[in-house]
């Protein structure tokens, strides 16, 4: 990963040598194993002509076994920088069996975290990537899944299984900076995932602690004594060490050649070591939670901050620009965009690259990895703009250039009523207008002026089918008068907004907190902990040049109504903190649950916010790091009146409910997963009614038994490697909070997230013959839980990927609006499963019947598909 790594774990392995020396004894004649090979890639580090280098070594040394995490996109380069070397390295791969020399471990595209981005984009660094390596090495196996850097997610077993892998690794020994897999069990584990796939998996042993010299390694990082005389003594008959070398590296095979420590090493791929050393050894069951993925970042600082955001609009924008251009090839017989798509799949997944999230800093002025992630990110969203336009314009006489019909586009397997807006058209400007649908019906709407665009627009309420479109009509004419959301500011000064959903308090004096939140159909339940010192939003951290913490309760606010219902209320609060300039922004709309937040900080300078670090006290050594406690980072404060309150946050493809006390740690020996994916839910103990929080990038969570609810907003000090995380601009992050009742999957928070990345899509014609096909919905589920995770098209083929985020293992009733002629199960790989039974109901539909268990994905495969054209 980093040259500045690798003279560390030199410097490091001298004096553990030196140590190892002195404790020959037991150990002398006993045998272990080695995993031995490279990580980078032309991203992360691949030397021209070292290619060559590593063919030279393997002639030279026939015992030696070398296991690959090379970003597959570097065999292009080496393929036309070193042909010759290129050609000789092809041949050493070609036996791709467990008495092969050559094991390809980790073929995703970018080597990514994978617990940090959506469980679609797990799955396509895997398929991109094992595509491009079979470019280069046609014969290329992916048999073991293993990796240098923590990249581990708790969904991975069925992921893995559903590609091909048989086997899995839960170890990083050497490159643990940002994270490890929590210790379990001895030789070998069943580690089975949330849907209850199990893969066979060598895990971090239990025996294999975290070491007292360095915080980036375990002691498993070396067959040293101490590592192999603790794994024969819990009986692990088979032991094995691992470093994963960074490609660059000149010392060929890591642990030499002969007797070491007088220990006998055989170097060996993942493979051979699972189906020959450790054949038929006993694998006990165990099914880790999320949390027990122990990974840290350096979370809520501006740069991490950045690159979450960027990746995360990416993300959202390409699966509906996939769904809209299979909407678009099966009703109005569109190409689909397949070559746009795959480049804008590459630089998104280029994005999700580890170095992007742990060293953003690195590379030249105009360079780093971060600057790559704004680039490859504007990419991806500038074609999946292009993509979404042309899939929902240039239709039956759709344009976007003004008219007066606006069809609205849902990609969620969900029927919604949500609020659009759209510009007022110029033939409407400055008349009354109403929204009619196509019932002929007049709607609630709203007119506003859009500062962002300096738009004049109107909102509505569309209701839009699963998977499908409706149709509505602006007419000139007298407005209709509708009642529904206000606000008024009341004589004590403070804001009262209420819709039909809620009654919402804000409070001027305290920086602009919400001072009540009363949920007026859930029995008029108050959200917010009155008797808690901590505001609900309020903004609260430790400014530690400053003279300590400092909060926005501290100064009164201004309140300004940019919108003032009947559909959409829209506040800003515009205050400070230690003399720093906000606005929050506050939306709620009528019969909307999500309640939308924002905050923009303007900084000046580069204020410390965070648990202080001296200049020049960081040790690479000192498992002690500032950046690890959100205690004292800026909080987005939330206290919640729920008494014994419980915790559920979403992973991809998984839902853990936390064991964690608190969130908090400071030193990379104990660290805790914090991470919110997308959300974090908190519950009453007895799930009686609960309030998620949604965020627009990953990042972490603040929660204890005496600490409240808080997103962590910003931290500026120092971090990874003693680099200064500092703020260069303004912040802004987007944040929502949606109260319910019952269980999270009982109120659908995996629904309302999806709802939040795939919002409704307006396309606005100016031709009549919208009217004629109003509305249609290709796919509905008959019970809720089931998400379309991904729509897609190959050749004459459609692919659905169906995710059971919220329900139980009961057959769904699919229904698909058209004919079609066979619809296959298929595994991630390609692999065909099997046909499922269809029957053709009304001769216009056809239906299928699909169970899986809870967290479980099924990818369908629908061939002839004719539907109603648009």
């Amino acid at each position: 990963m980093l040259s500045v790594r690798s003279k560390k774990i030199r410097f490091s392995s001298f004096w553990v040598v030196l140590l190892a020396l002195f404790s020959l004894n037991k150990a002398e004649a006993q045998t272990a194993w080695y995993i031995d090979g490279y990580h980078g890639g032309t991203y992360g580090g691949y030397p021209e002509f070292y290619t060559r280098f590593l063919v030279d070594m393997l002639n030279e040394n026939p015992g030696w076994r070398i296991n690959l995490e090379i970003e597959p996109e570097t065999w292009d380069k080496v393929q036309k920088n070193d042909p010759e070397a290129y050609a000789q390295f092809k041949a050493l791969a070609a036996d791709q069996s467990a008495g092969g020399r050559i094991e390809f471990i980790n073929p995703a595209y970018a080597q990514s975290y994978l617990y940090n981005i959506s469980g679609e984009s797990i799955i396509r660094q895997f398929s991109y990537g094992m595509r491009k390596i079979r470019e280069h090495f046609p014969g290329a196996s992916f048999i073991t899944y293993s990796s240098e850097e923590p990249c581990f997610t708790s969904a991975l077993p069925q992921i893995l299984t559903s590609f091909g892998f048989k086997f899995a690794s839960l170890k990083n020994p050497n490159t643990c900076f940002g994270g490890y897999a929590a210790a379990h069990g001895g030789e070998l584990v069943n580690w089975i995932g949330p849907d209850g796939t199990g893969i066979t998996t060598a895990p971090r042993y239990a025996i294999e602690k975290l070491s007292t010299k360095s915080t980036w390694q375990t002691i498993g990082w070396e067959n040293s004594p101490k590592y192999i005389n603790a794994a024969y003594a819990a009986g692990i008959k088979h032991p094995i060490g691992m470093t994963i070398q960074d490609a660059g590296w000149k010392g060929g095979p890591f642990m030499g050649t002969g007797l070491r420590f007088g220990i006998k090493t055989i170097y060996t791929t993942w493979r051979n070591y699972f189906e020959n050393v450790s054949a038929g050894d006993s694998a006990s069951a165990w099914k880790p939670t999320q949390e027990d993925m122990l990974v840290n970042l350096v979370w809520g600082s501006q740069v991490t901050q950045k690159i979450a955001q960027e990746v995360r609009v990416a993300e959202n924008k390409i699966i509906t620009a996939e769904k809209m251009a299979s909407l678009a090839k099966v009703y109005g017989d569109q190409p689909y965009p397949t070559v746009a798509l795959d480049s804008a799949w590459r630089t998104l997944l280029l994005s999700q690259h580890h170095d992007c999230w742990i060293v953003p800093y690195n590379g030249k002025p105009g360079a780093t990895w971060a600057d790559k992630v704004l680039d490859w990110t504007n990419y991806t969203d500038n074609k999946c703009d292009s993509i979404i336009k042309s899939s929902s314009i240039n239709q039956s006489g759709l344009n976007n250039e003004g008219g007066t019909y606006v069809r609205v586009y849902n990609t969620v397997a969900a029927k919604r009523n949500e609020l659009v807006s759209v510009v007022i058209p110029s033939e409407l400007a400055n008349k009354p207008i109403n929204v009619v649908d196509s019932k002929g019906e007049i709607i609630a709407s709203q007119t506003f002026d859009d500062t962002t665009d300096a738009s004049k627009k109107i909102i509505f309420n569309a209701s839009a089918p699963s998977i499908g479109y409706n149709t509505y009509h602006l007419q000139a004419g007298a407005s209709a008068m509708f009642k529904g959301a206000t606000v008024k500011k009341l004589a004590d000064g403070k804001y009262k907004i209420e819709t039909d959903l809620y009654a919402i308090l804000i409070d001027p004096a305290k920086g602009g907190v919400i001072k009540s939140l009363i949920a007026k159909k859930l029995n008029n339940k108050e959200f917010v902990d009155k008797g808690n010192p901590r505001g609900f939003n309020e903004l609260r951290g430790n400014f530690y040049k400053d003279g300590g913490f400092k909060s926005s309760e501290d100064h009164p606010a201004q309140v300004q109504v940019l919108a003032n219902g009947p559909l959409q209320i829209e506040i800003s609060i515009k205050g400070t903190i230690d003399n720093y300039p906000f606005t929050q922004y506050l939306t709620v709309g009528q019969s909307q649950q999500r309640i939308d937040l924002k905050v923009h900080i303007d900084w000046k300078g580069n204020p410390g916010i965070g648990e202080e670090t001296l200049p020049g006290t960081y040790k690479w050594q000192n498992p002690k790091k500032a950046f690890y406690d959100d205690r004292y980072k800026l909080l987005a404060l939330f206290p919640l009146n729920l008494k014994g309150q419980k915790v559920y946050k979403n992973a991809p493809f998984d839902v853990t409910e936390s064991r964690l006390s608190n969130t908090f740690y400071n030193s990379w020996d104990s660290i805790k997963n914090n991470v919110i994916l997308n959300w974090v839910d908190v519950t009453d103990q007895q799930d009686k009614y609960g309030l998620a929080l949604f965020t627009d990038h990953t990042t972490s969570y603040a929660h204890g038994t005496d600490f409240p609810l808080g997103l962590d907003v910003q931290y500026s000090g120092m971090g990874l490697w003693g680099r200064d995380y500092k703020i260069d601009g303004p912040t802004t992050i987007n944040y929502s909070i949606l109260p319910h009742e019952g269980k999270w999957d009982k109120s659908h928070i995996w629904t309302a997230g999806t709802d939040c990345a795939e919002p409704l899509i307006t396309a606005v014609s100016s031709a009549k013959s919208t009217q004629k096909n109003a509305s249609g919905s290709f796919i509905t589920i008959d019970k809720p839980g089931f998400e379309i995770s991904s729509m897609t098209c190959d050749k004459d083929t459609l692919l659905i990927r169906i995710f059971n985020a919220e329900g139980d293992a009961l057959p769904r009733k699919i229904t698909f609006n058209g004919k079609i002629t066979r619809v296959r199960l298929v595994e991630l790989n390609g692999m065909l499963k099997g046909d499922l039974r269809m029957v053709e109901t009304g001769g216009q539909n056809t239906v299928i019947n699909l169970a899986m268990p809870r967290y479980g994905i099924r990818t369908l495969k629908l061939t002839g598909v004719q539907v109603s054209k648009y």
